[in-house]
Formats: C-alpha cells, structure tokens, sequence
C-alpha cells in the first residue's frame, strides 16, 4: 500500500494511541522501512520496549508490513509509517469540537479557527467517501503571502477581496440547472508567524499564490 500525504485521524482512541512521545518518534523514525531490531539500534532504546508500542502502532493503523525475514528460528517484522504527516481530525472532540455557529465575533482569530475546523471535518467526511468509490475528490486551494504596508492597506485588501468574492459568487451561482453541485469556499488571512514558527512561504511576497486541483468524486 502506498503511503498517503496526510493521514486524518477521525475519533478520539485512535488520537489517544499515537499521541506519546515514543510513538510519535517511531512514526518519524518510520519513514522508512524499519524492524523493531533496527530501530533499538538506532534510537538506543529496548527492543521488548519497542515492539510493544509498535503493536499498537499497527493495530491503530499508523504502520504496515513492508517484509519478513527469517534470522535463524526467529521472524523479523519490517514495518513502515503508513503517511507521511498526521492531523487529528476536530471531529474526533465529538460535541466539543470547534463550531463557527458558537462563535459571536466573526472578526476574532477564533471564528477562523473554527471555520477552518470545519472545512477539515467536511473534507475528512469527503474523502472517505471519494477513497470508497475509488474517486478523486474535487478540490481547489489558493495561497499566497501578501506583506502590507500599513493597517490601512490591510483593510483596502480585505474590503477588495471581500467586494471581488461576492461578485464572482453572483455571477457563478446558480440554483436552476439540473446536475449541479455546491461547493463550499471560505478565504481567511492571518499573521505570519515568522521563520521556525510557522510553514515556508508559499511564494515570494506580492507573487502568485499556489492553484491546485483534483478529479471529481462521489456526491
């Protein structure tokens, strides 16, 4: 099985099994295939120590079976991570889970927190149903960095934005035609939270932000 770019973790055991330190660090140990010999070499750690968390690795999900050799009268297991990150889905809080329809302040931090929640409990729910019926799933990112020269700019941008969002929508919306399907968009902004706190910028300031699409999927 090929390993997945990002692996959403969808309920609370599963979250409480991979978040602890020494499977965290086997995970990222694990980008590569490895056996529990190997890695109590490599991470000077027992190996009876090991195999009982790489069980339970396994029996979450978080690992695969790459190979078995046999050394002597003995089996060794070569095991690898099963993605390359993980993110703990907000639906895994159940009724806890950040909701944008309990936020008052729509201009707070925390409205966008929670609308962003959502957008991964949806396309988490999306995704299941497009990797069921063996579909790509329709998608469109933007992102890009824009440095401004003063609070007042910031709030031209953001009326601009917002005026040019509302005119594409009229002009594409459209609840008559048979066979249509609708999409959910949301554009927040925030500040950048400097170098090692945050994610590389996307593109250079001022530039063209990153278009990415994907295939159709299930309804």
């Amino acid at each position: 099985m090929p390993e997945a770019a990002v692996d959403l973790i969808q309920d609370a055991e599963r979250a409480q099994s991979i978040l602890q330190p020494i499977r965290l660090r086997l995970l990222e140990s694990l980008r590569q295939p490895d056996s529990a010999a190997g890695l109590a070499r490599r991470l000077g750690m027992p190996r009876q120590k090991l195999n009982y968390h790489l069980r339970e690795l396994e029996k979450n999900g978080f690992l695969e079976l790459v190979e078995e050799r046999r050394k002597g009268n003995c089996v060794e297991r070569v095991v690898r991570a099963t993605a390359r990150s993980y993110l703990v889905d907000p639906a895994a809080l159940g009724a806890l889970a950040a909701d944008p329809d309990r936020v008052a302040d729509r201009l707070s931090a925390s409205y966008l927190i929670a609308v962003a929640a959502r957008a991964i409990r949806d396309l988490a729910s999306l995704r299941r149903r497009s990797d069921a019926a063996g579909k790509k799933l329709a998608t469109l990112t933007l992102q890009t960095d824009v440095r401004f020269a003063s609070a007042e700019t910031r709030h031209a941008f953001a009326r601009e934005l917002s005026a040019e969002l509302a005119r594409l929508a009229a002009r594409y919306h459209d609840e008559t035609v048979s066979g249509g399907r609708r999409f959910k968009f949301f554009v927040g902004g925030y500040p950048d939270p400097g170098p090692g706190r945050g994610h590389a910028p996307s593109t250079a300031p001022g530039g063209d932000g990153g278009l990415k699409t994907g295939g159709e999927a299930v309804p």
